[in-house]
């Protein structure tokens, strides 16, 4: 699996190789990946086993395969965003966290704003 920096000026596109500690990463090599944004590909079979939250911008979340609810928390109320059909997507706002429920096996497509993304146990 690998991440791509897409950066905001003209400079090329940068693949990134995806380790347990991607976002620390980035952060050291990157600047903390500031005016930069991720695209990525993840397949998964079960639920997250965290939240995460992106401060720096807005994450698009793309199904490409299988079914999932993505779990909003923003203001201390939860939406659930179901993900039924492919190409059904969200966009998370910028300071939500969110975490997702995989009722079948699928695939997400994710452009994220990487800049101090955080995490938390659920």
């Amino acid at each position: 699996m690998v991440f791509l920096s897409l950066n905001d000026d003209a400079l090329p596109a940068i693949p990134i190789a995806v380790s347990d500690r991607v976002f620390e990463d980035l952060a050291s090599k990157f600047g903390n990946f500031r005016g930069k944004r991720l695209v990525s590909h993840f397949s998964f079979d079960q639920d997250w086993d965290c939240w995460e939250m992106h401060p720096a911008g807005e994450e698009l979340v793309c199904l490409l395969s299988g079914q999932a609810d993505l779990i909003l928390e923003q203001d201390g109320a939860e939406q659930v965003v179901p993900l039924r059909t492919t190409g059904s997507y969200v966009l998370v706002p910028r300071g939500a966290w969110h975490t997702a429920k995989v009722h079948a096996p699928c695939s997400m497509l994710f452009i994220t704003p990487g800049e101090e993304t955080q995490h938390r146990p659920l």
